[in-house]
Formats: structure tokens, sequence, C-alpha cells
């Protein structure tokens, strides 16, 4: 039983990400946009963009695109902002 309960939230979070819109095509254009436009390093942010849209779904993705504009994450996804902060730079370090 114990073993039941400790998978059952793994499994609903599973469930949650299948539910979940990726992100669209204009968010990773505006994604990669506002990157170049604070960092001017073209090639990193084409893979930060392409990251993203592996990583997150579409309501992240706002979440992403506003805090590159100066804004903030709300309490509620502070967390996996900076989960998703630590992956992304994990996937490009290599390369940049």
């Amino acid at each position: 039983m114990r073993k039941i309960l400790l998978t059952l939230p793994l499994f609903m979070m599973g469930s949650q990400a299948l539910m979940a819109a990726p992100p669209s095509a204009a968010q990773k254009d505006e994604f990669y946009a506002v990157c170049v436009g604070i960092s001017q390093n073209a090639e990193l942010c084409r893979c930060k963009a392409d990251a993203a849209m592996t990583l997150i779904d579409d309501r992240f993705m706002e979440v992403v695109i506003s805090s590159m504009k100066g804004g903030s994450p709300a309490a509620a996804d502070y967390q996996a902002y900076n989960a998703y902060v630590a992956k992304s730079n994990q996937i490009c370090k290599p390369n940049y």
C-alpha cells in the first residue's frame, strides 16, 4: 500500500503534463526575440528556445517570457521556474 501511495503523485504529475498544451511557434518566436534583445547571443537563445519547447507548457512559457522582460514568477511558480532555468542551462551550457 505504501508503494502505491508513493507512486500516485508521480502518476498524477505525468497526467497533468499530458494534458498541458505545448508552447506555440509564436511563443517560441517571442521567447527568442526577447532573449536576443537582452543577451545579444543568438546561438544561446536558439538553444534556450528549443529547450523551452520540450521542458515547459504554453502557460509556463508565458511565465518565462514575462520573467525575461523583467517580471517575477508568481510564488506558486517560483520552484518550477528555478527548475526550468537549471535544466535549460544544463542543456545549453555545453555548447556556449
